[in-house]
């Protein structure tokens, strides 16, 4: 176990935070919670968690994950419905790495109860 912060940026542990999605132990209760779990996932290089919370419409058959990416941090800017009273919600966030940063506004649905990613337009 780990005591470190979560790299979703929310004040608390790994393994109190996204660890458990990852681990399978929870399913993220809402859209930006899922969010900052895959923004983990990919600061964790787990192609595995992120395929599995990828819309299987849109879901690609694999993902390869470049080891020399180093995510730095990422900021939450707008959050729209995503919680457990609806079916759909957008996040739109930007995600740093070194060298760069991502915006994008993405959209989750919930696909038997859990939610999901759709797919994502890029912003600026």
């Amino acid at each position: 176990m780990t005591s470190r912060t979560c790299p979703c940026g929310l004040p608390r542990t790994y393994d109190a935070c996204c660890g458990r999605f990852h681990a399978g132990t929870a399913a993220a209760p809402t859209a930006e919670l899922l969010m900052r779990s895959r923004y983990s996932a990919f600061v964790k290089g787990d192609a595995g968690y992120l395929l599995r919370t990828w819309h299987p419409r849109t879901r690609p058959e694999r993902l390869d994950l470049d080891p020399r990416m180093r995510w730095t941090g990422l900021e939450i800017l707008e959050a729209r419905d995503g919680s457990a009273f609806h079916g759909t919600g957008t996040v739109t966030f930007r995600a740093s790495y070194r060298g760069g940063s991502l915006h994008e506004r993405s959209r989750f649905e919930r696909v038997d109860g859990a939610w999901v990613y759709v797919d994502g337009e890029f912003l600026d």
